[in-house]
């Protein structure tokens, strides 16, 4: 906590009434989104000296973002963080403004009219492309897609997957990959007991996929994943994880690299894949296959999805620093299925600066270049990057850096929630406030009950509001 010279805390001073943020003119913020990035940026306000208040828009009727729709559903242990984000929705100064879309339903420049400041917390929404041949191809899906559709997310409801093949190929070796691997191989009946959408337990139970192959462009030393996840590949029952332990052997570069300070995750992930290939194959019903230093050349079929053309990549750098480059070998290999899973990207709101190329809002320390008193945080800011903590740091700084700036901002004209309202039901909005959350909440939860299985969300918003409205 940060100490006067009299070693007072700054959280003990009085406010002062004079200024914006005073005693007698909080500080109006509007949160654009609602997932952890925004819920931790709201703490961080009301942990600070400045009065505040606080307007948390969510284009879903549901809060939580990725906490709800992005962790896999056999993860539950990582979804408690809504209780601490439950507490902060609780402060007298936080309300909540759900099923409500910024550029929609009101323009970022009607934001402005109303709050001092907009801090942009809506993450990266779609999938990077490969920009290669056949990616279009049918049976050629996204993660993100597969797992919003399997977490019940209510725009991705009546996706369809083809899972009547019994080769899938996963592209990538991050945490989201590797979820998708999981949830491909696990027995149906284990994810029918999680809060899986129960469309999705449905589908799964009808699949056929037992041979799943997960593609890295890098080594073992470099792969993206956490002990935790490939341990959890290795422990599925009834399935083999194979690796070619060809693919373990070490370069001067990789055994320098596994010494690293930094690489003690590493070298655990390191250690569980060497393990896991002098298992091999044990005969098991399905089988998740590691590759490493392979990249997606060409996607082809007839109809779909067929075979992939995997190219053969070397090592290139110093220790630490090392990046896969193409040989321009490749080498077949057929498939059914195909999801790609190569990192998310930021979609641009009208009216808030953005970086095509980048995909993600331009900024300096939190700061939005070129956007008058705008601030951002989370994955919109720096990018897909870090666990769901990640962001607790990362939106404190933005807050930091808000703070800092508070003698220059300027109070918004208007600053006046009852006219938001009257604009958005104008417009035919229904706003879904926090209290009717926690109705829905209640809800998904008994239903929950009658199923054997801890909650059993609402996949449709006319449902939410069927209910609330009832």
């Amino acid at each position: 906590m940060p100490q006067m010279e009299d070693g007072q805390s700054f959280d003990q001073l009085e406010p002062s009434t004079e200024g914006l943020g005073g005693a007698d003119t909080p500080l109006r913020v509007a949160i654009v989104g609602s997932g952890p990035s925004g819920f931790y940026a709201a703490d961080a306000l009301f942990k600070s000296d400045v009065n505040v208040t606080v307007a948390m828009f969510e284009k879903l009727p549901t809060p939580f973002g990725l906490v709800r729709f992005g962790v896999a559903p056999d993860h539950a242990k990582i979804r408690n963080v809504t209780g601490v984000f439950a507490k902060t929705a609780a402060h007298e100064n936080f309300t909540y403004w759900g099923n409500v879309t910024v550029g929609n339903d009101i323009s970022v420049a009607e934001l402005r009219e109303h709050f001092d400041v907009i801090l942009l917390a809506f993450g990266a929404q779609t999938d990077r492309s490969l920009g290669i041949p056949g990616e279009d191809l049918p049976r050629s899906y996204t993660a993100t897609a597969f797992c919003a559709w399997y977490n019940g997310h209510p725009e991705y409801r009546d996706y369809q997957f083809d899972l009547t093949h019994e080769t899938a190929v996963v592209i990538g070796q991050g945490n989201v990959a590797m979820d998708v691997a999981r949830v491909l191989a696990l027995p149906a009946d284990e994810l029918a007991k999680t809060d899986m959408a129960t469309h999705a337990v449905d589908q799964l139970r009808t699949s056929n996929v037992k041979h799943i192959h997960v593609v890295g462009r890098r080594g073992a030393v470099q792969a993206k994943f956490t002990p935790k996840e490939i341990s959890e590949l290795a422990e599925i029952p009834d399935c083999d994880l194979i690796i070619d332990p060809a693919d373990l052997d070490l370069s001067e570069a990789d055994a320098a690299e596994l010494n690293l300070p930094q690489s003690k995750t590493n070298q655990r992930n390191y250690d569980i894949l060497k393990t896991a290939a002098e298992t091999g194959d044990t005969g098991a019903t399905r089988k998740i296959y590691m590759h490493f230093y392979k990249s997606p050349a060409e996607l082809s079929g007839d109809g779909g999805v067929e075979q992939v053309s995997l190219e053969i990549n070397e090592m290139k750098g110093e220790p630490g620093n090392q990046w896969a480059e193409g040989t321009g070998k490749t080498e077949p290999l057929e498939c059914g299925v195909f999801f790609r899973s190569v990192g998310y990207k930021g979609v641009a709101i009208e009216g808030i600066p953005f970086d095509d190329r980048k995909g993600v809002v331009p900024n300096v320390n939190g700061r939005v270049t070129d956007g008058d008193q705008m601030y951002v945080a989370g994955w919109i800011k720096r990018g897909p990057s870090g666990l769901i903590g990640t962001n607790k740091g990362d939106s404190a700084a933005t807050v930091a850096e808000l703070l800092g700036n508070l003698p220059n901002l300027r109070p918004a004209p208007g600053r006046d929630d009852a006219a938001v309202t009257q604009l958005l039901a104008d417009r035919g909005a229904r706003v879904v406030t926090y209290e009717d959350w926690t109705k829905i909440d209640a809800a998904e939860i008994e239903r929950g009950k009658a199923a054997g299985k801890p909650r059993d969300n609402f996949t449709r918003i006319e449902d939410m509001l069927a209910l609330l409205d009832d």
